[in-house]
């Protein structure tokens, strides 16, 4: 990390922020954090802060903690941990939950060149992963604007906006153009969020971390509040999307659910529930009785077993409800796949092995047509598109992607290796044909 973090600061112009993400102290050599030395070393001249895969925890170098006047007589806000030095009481330049917010208020917001630059980039790198949709959860209304700005473009894929119930308020469809209804792109969800992740221990358990006995993590709003904003979901005739991650916040997600159901059927009624990790088989019932679609990341499943050690947090007992893939497709629960990029590889084909060589847990390894099907049509479903794309079908659009092999004429550790020789969009070649927004 340190060798990359200096050539990028050499390339940066001086006091540009450089700002990275999905980093993990497990995939180190010395399994270690990052220390404030060697992003001082790397990056003298430029600030930086870099995100940890889990997301609430960062470590920022002296200029970007100078920057955001925090000192190690600074107080953390509530909610939130800066870590010294326990001999020095210097700052090691970690940053923890509520605290990661002293940093990020500091960073300036990017130019819509920027984002669209980045945008650029990474839709090149989704089609050369044989991608021909992606649902983009949006962060901002800056993200609507550049959305909107694509749409004057050739696009290379197909966009499924996800909206944070924060924006939902100051949504409305003028901001994009009507034919965001259309296949190209439209707004779709609202994302909810019920808890945090298992790896920072803050998704919300019924019975506390196994060795962590004063910790059952904790709900993000209450079932009162979840009830209400599903509901606002349900009257904009958008699909409800709740991220829940443990077994008290995916039942706090079902209620709401099921309360919602309750109501007129709105247009978009397929609720989803985004990354549910811990389940039983109560909850197990529940989501095939409301018809839920759970959505996945099978590389993120294999990380929670080897890197997070998930049998010694929560107990062999529970553990082996954590991700039971094959349980819930064989209840006929729809389940999807993801990638949680930048967090994992985007390459879809990674995500496929994961779930198909499981180590941890083998009885809920998927077969690859399984594995194959949550990528594909069952991705389709959960956007109401099944009609018109997720298979190859004489009708339906002309979106796939060539592989370099059969990937059920393989063995399982090969999948990995294969290459996607072709995308194609719309009838066209996007992979490895290039392609450019110079329009906007």
């Amino acid at each position: 990390m340190h060798n990359r973090l200096r050539i990028r600061a050499q390339r940066a112009p001086k006091g540009k922020w450089i700002i990275g993400h999905g980093w993990n102290e497990a995939n180190f050599k010395k399994k270690r954090f990052p220390k404030l030395a060697d992003l001082d070393q790397a990056s003298p001249d430029n600030p930086v802060v870099l995100y940890h895969q889990c997301g609430r925890l960062c470590i920022a170098n002296s200029l970007a903690l100078k920057l955001a006047e925090v000192t190690k007589e600074t107080k953390a806000p509530q909610g939130g941990k800066i870590d010294k030095d326990a001999q020095t009481g210097e700052l090691s330049g970690i940053l923890r939950d509520n605290a990661t917010d002293l940093i990020w208020k500091m960073v300036p917001e990017p130019s819509e060149e920027e984002i669209m630059n980045a945008v650029s980039l990474a839709f090149e790198k989704i089609v050369e992963a044989g991608i021909t949709s992606i649902h983009w959860m949006v962060l901002s209304t800056i993200e609507l604007r550049i959305i909107k700005k694509l749409l004057k473009n050739k696009l290379p894929l197909r966009i499924y906006i996800i909206i944070p119930i924060s924006l939902l308020k100051n949504w409305t469809h003028s901001e994009l153009s009507k034919d965001t209804c259309n296949t190209l792109v439209k707004v779709g969800g609202v994302e909810i969020i019920a808890d945090g992740y298992l790896s920072a221990k803050k998704a919300a358990l019924f019975q506390p971390y196994d060795d962590d006995p004063d910790n059952r993590g904790s709900l993000l709003c209450t079932q009162e509040k979840m009830n209400s904003l599903a509901k606002m979901v349900h009257d904009a005739n958008l699909q409800l999307i709740i991220r829940a991650t443990g077994d008290k916040a995916i039942d706090l997600a079902l209620t709401a659910i099921e309360e919602t159901s309750k109501l007129a059927p709105a247009k978009t009624s397929r609720s989803r529930i985004e990354q549910a990790a811990l389940l039983n088989e109560s909850l197990l019932q529940r989501m095939k009785q409301q018809n839920v679609i759970v959505s996945v990341q099978p590389r993120v499943v294999a990380s929670e077993f080897a890197m997070w050690a998930a049998i010694r947090h929560l107990g062999s007992k529970r553990a082996k409800w954590l991700y039971p893939l094959r349980k819930m497709i064989r209840e006929g629960i729809r389940v999807i796949g993801g990638s949680d990029c930048p967090m994992e590889p985007l390459n879809p084909l990674l995500g496929i092995k994961a779930a198909v060589t499981r180590d941890c847990f083998p009885q809920e390894k998927l077969t690859v047509d399984d594995a194959l099907r949550i990528y594909t049509l069952n991705a389709a479903y959960s956007s109401n598109e099944e009609d018109i794309k997720g298979s190859i079908e004489e009708g339906k659009l002309a979106d796939f992607a060539v592989l370099s092999r059969d990937l059920k004429a393989i063995s399982p550790g090969e999948i990995e290796d294969v290459k996607v020789k072709m995308t194609i969009f719309e009838g066209r070649v996007v992979h490895p044909k290039s392609f450019s927004f110079n329009n906007c």
